[in-house]
This record gives structure tokens, C-alpha cells and sequence, in this order.
């Protein structure tokens, strides 16, 4: 009888270690975790970076610059976007990667238009990589062709690496190359004809 209930009381001691264990187990992981505390990520986009991270660091948060992109609209150096976006619950202590309007105009290639292209197709391919263009700037060559580009008044080579948005002038041709071929033209021909011919000279002597 005393064993029966020895064997019991074991029982109940080793359910409630058990029990114990488990308990411990689950509030250490519910502890490490941070289970259940969240909190609301800010909207911090239009900010500027240096405002964004105070107000990630104001509620546990942590802002890290993940990538920057130039908009020309948009003021040098504010947010542009978050990820996890405004909003969004996320456990403290996270990380908020932030895409930040960069302070640096980007350079690009000259696309290839000079002595390759005409006035018309270069201007539209200009304005659709998003250049600005001047009134065209016009010299003795074949009407409407490119000889080439400049910017500031420089004249730029092929490959050169401008400022998107550039302001830019198109050196095109005026055609007047070749009303100055047909003027010489014209003028040697007058000439030849305004020489005597030999028989009219040999006739004239006769008299």
C-alpha cells in the first residue's frame, strides 16, 4: 500500500517537473523572440535622412541606407521609399532599408548622333533620354546634318559622359556647302566664257 502510493507521489513529482520545464522552456523562447512586442514602423519617406533615422531610433527601429536613386524633381538627400513600409508591424530592434535621393547628378553617355545622324532623329533621341535642347547651332555642311554636340560651350566627343537633363546644342549643317560648290561653279563658268576663243581671236587678225 505505501508503495502504491510512493509510486504516486513520484508520479505527480515528475508531471510537475515536467510541467515546470516546459514553462521555463516556452517564457526563455517567448523572451528571446520578443513575442508580442512590435511596434508600428513610421512614415518617414519625404524626411530627410539624417530625420528618418532619429524617428526609427525614437521607437527601437534602425535605418539602413540600402540604395539611392536621383530624381530631379525630388530635394537631394530625402527618403524616398522604406522597407517594411510605413505602417507595417515589425518586431523592435529591426532594420528599415531606406532608398534616399541622391545628392549627385548621374553622368551618362553621349548617345552616338555625331556625323551619324540627323538634325530630327538626334533631337528626338535626345529629348527622350531626357536632355534639354537648344536652338540648333548651324555650320557650312550638308543641310540637317549632325557634326556635332556641345555642352557649356564645349564641343563634346563621342563617348563623353554628361549630366542627365543636360541643356545641349546640336551643331547642324546649313547646306550652305553646297550653294558655295555651285556659286564657284557657276563663277568658273562665266569665267571659261568670258575667254575669246582661238578662232575668233586667229579670224580677228585677218583684219
Amino acid at each position: 500500500m505505501k508503495t502504491g502510493k510512493y509510486i504516486l507521489l513520484n508520479l505527480v513529482l515528475m508531471v510537475a517537473v515536467a510541467a515546470g520545464l516546459v514553462y521555463g522552456v516556452l517564457a526563455w523562447l517567448d523572451s528571446y523572440t520578443r513575442h508580442g512586442e512590435a511596434v508600428t514602423v513610421p512614415n518617414i519617406e519625404n524626411m530627410t535622412l539624417a530625420q528618418g533615422v532619429r524617428e526609427l531610433q525614437k521607437i527601437g527601429l534602425e535605418g539602413v541606407v540600402s540604395d539611392s536613386i536621383y530624381i530631379k524633381d525630388k530635394t537631394p538627400g530625402i527618403i524616398l521609399d522604406m522597407n517594411p513600409d510605413a505602417g507595417s508591424r515589425v518586431k523592435e530592434g529591426r532594420s528599415v532599408y531606406i532608398t534616399v535621393n541622391t545628392n549627385n547628378i548621374p553622368l551618362v553617355v553621349l548617345p552616338d548622333v555625331i556625323d551619324n545622324s540627323s538634325a530630327r532623329q538626334a533631337r528626338a533621341l535626345f529629348l527622350a533620354s531626357g536632355f534639354k535642347l537648344t536652338e540648333n547651332e548651324l555650320v557650312p555642311g550638308e543641310r540637317d546634318w549632325v557634326y556635332g554636340v556641345k555642352y557649356n560651350e564645349r564641343e563634346l566627343e563621342l563617348n563623353d559622359r554628361v549630366p542627365i537633363g543636360a541643356t545641349l546644342t546640336l551643331v547642324v549643317g546649313s547646306g550652305e556647302r553646297e550653294m558655295v560648290v555651285d556659286s564657284l561653279a557657276s563663277d568658273s563658268l562665266d569665267f571659261v566664257e568670258a575667254i575669246p576663243h582661238k578662232s575668233s581671236v586667229d579670224n580677228d587678225s585677218w583684219f
